[in-house]
């Protein structure tokens, strides 16, 4: 195999976190891990040895002390630090100096505003004691309709500090995706915005809040907050600044390591979205190694990721703060007034560590868009990306618009473990589309057909060793069984994430999409990432969507390749190029038997595009049957799909 264009390299003379790490294993453990492979290699060996070294190193805060590392690494089911008490919010908001910068604040219309860690903590203890007044305790689930902006992150830490389970949705959800979500786990308390901002335009929450209220009986308060700084009330709501005045000390309520903190969602395509229910102390372990060993952030840092409420990637923003670091929140449309809305964020507060998602690269560089020509983006040592696999091509317009100092850090996780375990380090190169490394603690492998470990191949992958932040539960599945099913069923005892990946022998990585959405052309099997890479890199097509319509032990089916095209653009101009091209760069068994135009893709509401629904509504299923409407942030995108399965055109 030839190796990839080297993009960046580390300097091996910096003074990282990791650095620090290794040096405090050689004198603390007596281990001398000479490089990141090493590293690697015994933290996925030594797991007892490696977590306990990260919880001390880093400073998680015990209550009561564990009584062991690891009691069980049986998956499901892994027990860590039996016997232990911790809090997140406590580990947050615990030893960074009152006049430290906690939070910029940024909203597409110029609202702004920051929070040193001294005023979150005054926030926080306020809520906390106004949501006690409220009758929240610990156990109870305390929602909200909120975009990225401060007081959803002051209402979370102090549900979180009273040992509430939090879950949040971002308000431009559908009301039935919403209620979805909230119904099952049965809210005490709704906290809400009267409306938000998006795109120049206004919309009012208030309506989906009445809709929303009368789902949920189990509610004893709606906090209503003025975002809209427009005085709009409801009946019947508690508002946001009564909250904030209220004075009280800043408290935590000690918490067993996997009492749930927050409930995530999986996507909800077919059926109601399954509630993901992570642990205080697995988060808080996970997210400090990330963040500090892998993304090297602290005190005087600006971490920044395009997030909204929704999506796993506002949870991991926020834990920002257990590392010190100042976190900075932006909400609205990422493309207005134009693709520039985020450097020009990115210019405006100095960020240090700018994430966001591959699409949104991809617009950028389809658009032609020179950040570092009109912004001073100076401050800049890091990109993180993720959402979906980032194209040699994002690669490369990241390295010539923003520079080639600047650490490229694609990676890849999953809601199901609220963090990345294909990442980067700072002592990692980055090559030339590849993820740089697996994450430390995270036994990542790819498995060919017979479940054997491959190196160099394209693969399920598979996580072999338990990991602190892998779900306690899913929200009413007292035996485990769904959990079971949807990750442990095809290997007893491995996880299994559901995409392609390979693993080359230097240790990186390429993801290729969803394993369940392979494209399987006369036995020859492709991820879709790779043949989106060709067709997208045209500039007539705008999106695409790929889908075999090979069945479960049927003979070969069709290869359909839906586009939307950009303006001015034509099939009957762009088919036969794209045709040359992939059969020239994939393979002649990878040109689509037909191309079809389409206004848009169907995409959940995080984004990712709907390729195993589209392939069921293709199949025969009945529309309402593979999808679930309300997952998608553009339903009636489905419409050509149904149409195309029922014999029309």
């Amino acid at each position: 195999m030839t190796t990839p264009e080297l993009l960046w390299q580390p300097d091996p003379a910096a003074e990282t976190r990791l650095a620090e790490f290794r040096a405090w294993l050689r004198a603390n453990r007596d281990l001398d891990l000479p490089d990141y492979d090493a590293l690697w290699r015994w933290s996925t060996t030594d797991l007892t040895g490696f977590w306990g070294a990260v919880a001390e190193f880093l400073g998680v805060i015990f209550h009561s002390p564990p009584t062991a590392v690891l009691g069980s690494s049986a998956m499901p089911g892994a027990s860590w630090f039996p016997g232990a008490t911790v809090n997140y919010a406590e580990q947050a908001l615990t030893g960074q100096p009152d006049d430290d910068l906690a939070v910029v604040f940024h909203r597409e219309d110029g609202k702004s505003s920051q929070l040193t860690y001294g005023q979150l903590r005054a926030q926080v203890a306020a809520v906390r004691a106004s949501l006690m007044s409220l009758g929240v305790k610990r156990g109870d689930r305390v929602v909200a309709l909120a975009p990225n902006c401060p007081e959803t992150l002051v209402a979370f830490l102090a549900a979180a500090s009273l040992g509430a389970t939090w879950s949040s949705c971002s308000p431009d959800f559908g009301p039935r995706a919403i209620a979805d979500r909230f119904t099952q786990i049965e809210p005490v308390v709704l906290v809400a915005v009267n409306g938000y901002v998006y795109g120049g335009r206004s919309f009012d929450v208030r309506p989906t809040i009445d809709a929303l209220r009368a789902d949920m009986p189990s509610l004893r308060a709606t906090v209503l907050i003025d975002y809209l700084d427009n005085a709009a009330t409801l009946p019947g709501t508690v508002s946001w600044s009564s909250l904030v005045r209220t004075e009280a000390p800043l408290e935590f309520d000690a918490v067993p390591f996997d009492h749930p903190l927050w409930v995530l969602y999986s996507s909800g395509t077919t059926g109601l979205p399954k509630g993901i229910v992570q642990g205080h102390g697995g988060i808080v372990v996970e997210h400090l190694k990330m963040l500090a060993l892998h993304s090297d952030l602290g005190p005087g840092e600006r971490f920044f990721w395009f997030t909204t409420t929704g999506w796993m990637m506002w949870n991991y923003l926020i834990s920002g703060l257990m590392v010190g670091c100042t976190i900075v929140l932006f909400d609205g449309n990422p493309g207005y007034p134009d693709l520039t809305a985020l450097w020009r964020l990115a210019e405006r507060h100095k960020v240090t560590y700018f994430g966001t998602s591959a699409p949104f690269i991809q617009s950028c560089l389809k658009n032609d868009v020179k950040p570092a020509a009109r912004f001073d983006l100076s401050a800049l040592r890091a990109i993180g990306s993720t959402g979906a696999p980032l194209a040699p091509e994002g690669f490369r317009w990241l390295v010539d618009e923003i520079g080639g100092d600047v650490q490229i850090c694609s990676v890849s996780g999953g809601t199901d473990l609220c963090t990345a375990f294909v990442a980067a380090a700072p002592e990692v190169p980055v090559w030339l589309g590849e993820l740089s490394c697996r994450a430390l603690g995270a036994a990542v492998a790819a498995y060919d057909e017979d479940g054997k470990e491959v190196i160099d191949q394209v693969g399920e992958l598979v996580i072999t060793e338990p990991m602190p932040s892998m779900p306690v539960s899913f929200w009413n599945d007292p035996t485990g069984e769904r959990l079971r099913g949807s990750y442990f069923e095809p290997y007893p005892g491995i996880w299994r994430h559901g995409d392609w990946i390979k693993i080359t022998p230097r240790g990186s990585a390429v993801i290729y999409g969803r394993s369940d959405s392979t494209l399987n052309r006369g036995g020859v099997r492709m991820g879709t990432s790779e043949f989106y890479r060709v067709v997208e890199g045209f500039p007539e097509v705008a999106d695409s969507l790929v889908i075999d319509t090979t069945g479960v032990g049927q003979p070969e089916g069709e290869l359909l390749c839906f586009l939307v095209l950009t303006p001015g653009s034509t099939l009957p101009d762009v088919e036969p190029r794209l045709r040359a091209e992939l059969r020239t760069a994939l393979s002649p068994r990878h040109v689509p038997n037909r191309f079809i135009e389409v206004t848009e893709v169907p995409r959940t509401l995080n984004g990712k595009k709907c390729e195993v629904p589209v392939k069921k509504i293709l199949a025969g299923v009945a529309p309402d049957k593979a999808v679930s409407r309300d997952a998608l942030a553009n339903p009636d995108s489905l419409a050509p799909f149904v149409t195309l399965a029922s014999g029309g055109r």
